[in-house]
């Protein structure tokens, strides 16, 4: 039939350029035994391209296009409509209707049709775009077949198909359109199979939704569907709905409502053993995929036939692990403060890193916990970390756990993955402990960052993987670990037994504030140090806010009090340049590298405080401390058996105080090491890049450690993978990655076990006492932060670069988080309420809305409008 029409037997998967994605869909399901597609064909992407070769003044349009916001809406509906309008206008040459009309007489010229568009970007494993282009029903003659699939053309540029685009990073001018032309059924009933469940993603169960008709009343929201669950064979769960109205084909073209009979109304639609048929017929197809399908079909008959398949997107992807045995897998990002994925070579430095296995989904890295959760001792030790730590982790596993069937019993043993030696170690509360640790530390990393100039080639590789192992035994001293365990653990301690003696919650919280030896923390008030540098030299000041170029430092000597701008800069970097959003990926670009991220937060330091804050706030913080310590010491000693209350107190105060600090310092440890291999892995790659192996350094970011190794050795890299990867990543950004997953692919959520909360509260993690309100600022990229002094910040998540914005809000909210990660641990050092772990409180709280913060309790109240 030629290069413009080509029948669905002609067609498979790989053929998505010629027949875009629906119609390369359909063309592989004819092919499966056994799976029913009603007979057609495709007018192929080179007819598209034909017609709009026939209008050069598209071109003009698709280049404005490709430069607008996807939220300039009113240019781009005039833009799209123009172009709509031009295609609709062409005529169809006359060799190209004749092979279509061709193809019509071969499969009926009389018969009914369905006319759908099938984009080259569409129905792939990362963007469905499913509802984006025109679909046309029941349309008759060869005549009026012709005019819809001109408008099928038009329809890849309708506002929401342009506006998707835009969204998704896909070029207008690279998507083209081809055609599907497929004979009608008349279905008893249709709609759709997912062969994973669309709520919690289990692999394991399909879910079925029908109706009467057509799938058109489905699709359109005029009824609801009836609903099935398949597990095993079996419908394990059902609803059925009313459905007072079908979608049937009209004799003269086209579809109309049709009024269903009352008695039938609530009848199902299928009967329990065709839901179980279809759901094999969907196992079929997605084994013939590999990968969970998104099926539409159609009743006829008492026979199933598949009108459309497509991979499901927004399903969060499984480890593979393919040993046929059930695990729980825990995020680690969660733990991390990163829940944005992370490139390849960023994913193999933090599993070289880390001694327990993980494992890779989506971007990101999880912990198989099935082991400690079948074993007594380990289940309750780690169901009790993960109901202070994360309340929401640890209400999922008791969730999987009262299942009774998933979780393997086993007998005691230790823990995978402790810090060597975890037991126990006594230690006294010595300052000198710290410093000494810190001072080691401090020590290994100069002597790497004097021996790693001198590596190079497969050397190099060599070198970084045997100081890993020095890196891990810094990470996982004990010594280190009981330091800031005993810290935590009195902590907690302090806060269960003053409750339970004083009925005041979480004291501890105040008595961290301004402690010694917290390396994030100092960061935030040494950038309001930088301030008091640079403001009173005002034209360095009007410079900062022009600045758009990372070389800015080079320029300040040229300015008035220049020079000892830049060198209060350098020396913050010096100190904190290996720091920036999403650390844990070693590929991040750092401070060091990108330090204009620094200019708008220091800008507002200069606004919006005196000199000498940064010292005033943390005096003042350690005198609060103080004098909660001496009010508490107090009341204590007046209660039966108080003076040896008091005494046991005041012994974990000075723990707490001496040791808390040191919990953020092996994390900077570890990014400090990170840096130092990244700027020796680039000088790697710059060689290669040079040598013509690479086209451009960024490309080793694609690439595993030993991945990477390979190409210095050989001087040959496989550019194919590092597209896939690439490609791979940008899907992952839109992901969202749950909390705890397991093998069948469930996203189990937790939920928080309250009921004494205000009505319409927004319910987390209480992790730093007090109440404040303010005006929320809603703030998902710290690059776009407009912070000002009494604000509360309202983010995703915080890791410690976002530290220098702690100094100017009065509380803080996030969606990810626990009581001992980053946020947590900074708001109780500068004294700010917060509560975190509050989900889709980014989506629920608007930027500018006045709102309320109970970090005592646990709770977000939204107060009004902005």
């Amino acid at each position: 039939m030629g290069s413009y029409v080509l029948g669905f037997e002609e067609i498979d998967q790989t053929q998505v350029a010629i027949v875009g994605g629906k119609g390369a869909h359909l063309g592989e399901l004819s092919r499966i035994e056994g799976i029913r597609v009603p007979a057609g064909f495709c007018v192929t992407t080179d007819a598209f391209r034909r017609i709009i070769a026939e209008a050069p003044s598209i071109r003009e349009r698709l280049e404005q296009l490709s430069c607008l916001n996807p939220d300039d809406g009113e240019v781009i509906r005039t833009l799209s409509a123009e172009i709509r309008r031009i295609i609709e206008g062409i005529t169809i040459p006359d060799d190209l209707a004749a092979a279509i009309t061709l193809a019509l007489a071969g499969l009926g010229e009389q018969a009914a049709y369905a006319v759908r568009s099938s984009a080259t970007a569409e129905d792939s494993p990362t963007a469905s775009f499913a509802g984006q282009q025109d679909t046309y029903l029941n349309v008759l003659g060869p005549a009026t077949i012709l005019q819809h699939i001109s408008r099928c053309w038009a329809s890849l540029f309708t506002e929401r198909a342009v506006t998707y685009r835009l969204r998704n990073g896909f070029d207008h001018r690279k998507v083209h359109m081809a055609v599907v032309v497929q004979q009608m059924v008349f279905p008893e009933a249709a709609g759709v199979l997912f062969t994973a469940d669309p709520f919690t993603s289990n692999r394991k169960v399909a879910a079925v939704e029908a109706t009467f008709g057509l799938g058109e009343a489905l699709v359109s929201g005029l009824v609801s569907a009836d609903m099935y669950k398949v597990r095993d064979g079996e419908v394990v769960a059902k609803a059925v709905a009313t459905k007072p109205l079908a979608i049937r084909a009209s004799p003269a073209g086209g579809t109309q409502e049709e009024a269903i009979d009352p008695e039938r109304q609530q009848q199902s639609a299928l009967t329990d053993a065709q839901v179980v048929r279809l759901a094999q017929l969907g196992r079929r197809i997605e084994e013939h995929f590999g990968c969970p399908q998104d099926i539409e079909w159609c009743l006829v008959d008492d026979g199933f036939q598949i009108v459309q398949s497509r991979p499901i997107t927004t399903l969060f992807p499984i480890p593979a692990l393919d040993d046929h045995e059930n695990h729980v897998y825990i995020s680690v990002g969660h733990q991390q403060m990163m829940t944005d994925p992370m490139k390849p070579l960023g994913l193999s430095f933090w599993q070289m890193t880390t001694p327990r296995p993980m494992y890779e989904a989506g971007g990101r890295l999880f912990v198989d916990v099935v082991r400690d959760l079948g074993s007594p001792t380990s289940r309750a030790r780690l169901l009790e970390m993960a109901g202070k730590s994360d309340p929401l982790i640890g209400d999922a596993l008791q969730s999987i756990l009262k299942r009774g069937d998933f979780i393997p019993s086993l007998l005691d043993e230790s823990p995978r993955g402790a810090p060597a030696g975890s037991a126990p170690v006594p230690i006294e509360t010595d300052p000198a402990i710290v410093t000494d640790l810190i001072g080691r530390n401090q020590e290994s990393i100069a002597a790497l960052k004097r021996d790693i100039r001198t590596k190079s080639g497969s050397a190099l590789f060599d070198f970084i993987l045997a100081d890993i192992q020095e890196l891990r035994r810094i990470l996982f001293d004990r010594k280190s670990h009981a330091v800031f365990m005993s810290a935590m653990e009195a902590t907690w301690w302090l806060n269960e037994r003053l409750e339970a003696w004083l009925g005041e919650k979480n004291v501890a919280d105040t008595l961290t504030q301004s402690v010694a030896h917290n390396i994030t923390s100092e960061m935030g008030l040494a950038l309001l140090g930088v301030a008091d540098v640079i403001r009173p030299h005002p034209e360095v000041v009007a410079f900062l806010q022009s600045v758009d170029d990372d070389g800015f430092l080079d320029k300040l000597p040229a300015l008035a009090g220049g020079g000892e701008a830049r060198d209060a800069i350098r020396g913050f970097l010096d100190m904190y340049g290996m720091r920036c959003v999403g650390e844990i990926d070693m590929t991040r670009p750092r401070w060091s590298e990108r330090p204009t991220t620094l200019v708008p937060v220091l800008l507002g330091n200069i606004k919006n405080f005196e000199p000498g804050a940064g010292e005033r706030r943390f005096e003042q913080g350690r005198q609060e401390a103080w004098a909660k310590e001496q009010e508490l010491l107090e009341r204590l000693r007046i209660l039966p058996g108080g003076e040896q209350k008091a005494e046991e107190v005041k012994r974990k105060i000075d723990r707490v105080r001496t040791f808390i600090g040191y919990r953020e310092y092996p994390k900077y440890g570890m990014v400090s090491r990170y840096f130092v291999y990244k700027q020796a892995l680039l000088g790697e790659a710059g060689r290669l890049v040079q040598a013509h192996v690479l086209r451009e350094k960024e490309d080793i970011f694609y690439l595993r450690f030993a991945e990477l190794h390979e190409v210095a050795r050989t001087a040959h890299v496989d550019e194919q993978l590092i597209a896939q990867r690439k490609d791979a990543f940008r899907s992952y950004q839109a992901l969202t990655p749950p909390r705890v997953l397991t093998s069948d692919g469930e996203v189990v959520a937790g939920a928080y076990r309250r009921d004494d909360l205000p009505t319409g509260a927004l319910v987390g993690l209480p992790v730093s006492a007090g109440t404040i309100e303010g005006r929320a600022r809603v703030i998902l990229d710290m690059a776009d932060a407009d912070i000002e002094p009494g604000d509360i910040l309202v983010t995703a998540y915080t890791d410690p670069s976002w530290t220098p914005l702690f100094v100017a809000i009065a509380g803080l909210v996030t969606e990810v988080g626990g009581l001992m990660t980053h946020g947590a641990v900074i708001a109780r050092e500068y004294g700010l309420p917060a509560v975190v772990g509050v989900e889709h409180s980014t989506r629920l709280i608007r930027d500018g809305q006045r709102i309320r913060v109970n970090g005592t309790d646990g709770y977000v109240e939204i107060l009004a409008g902005p």
